[in-house]
C-alpha cells in the first residue's frame, strides 16, 4: 500500500493487508499524535486496509485562541 506521510513530506510503500493500528506500530508512530485518512475518510485505529489502499498519516496539530 502507498502511505503518504505528512512534516516532512514523503511516500513510502507498505506491505498489506493490515489494521491502521499494526501500521502505526510498523512505523513507529505514536497513535494519539496523528490522524490516519484513507480515500477522503478518517479512519480508527482497528480499521483494516488492504494492499491496495492508499493512506495519508498526518500529525494532529491543536492550537487556539490568542
Amino acid at each position: 500500500m502507498k502511505i503518504l506521510l505528512r512534516n516532512p513530506r514523503r511516500e513510502i510503500e507498505v506491505s498489506g493487508p493490515c489494521t491502521v493500528a499494526s501500521l502505526l506500530h510498523r512505523l513507529e508512530l505514536n497513535p494519539e499524535s496523528v490522524l490516519v485518512i484513507v480515500g477522503d475518510e478518517l479512519v480508527t485505529r482497528d480499521a483494516r486496509l488492504d494492499d491496495s489502499a492508499s493512506v495519508e498519516i498526518r500529525p494532529v496539530i491543536s492550537g487556539g485562541a490568542s
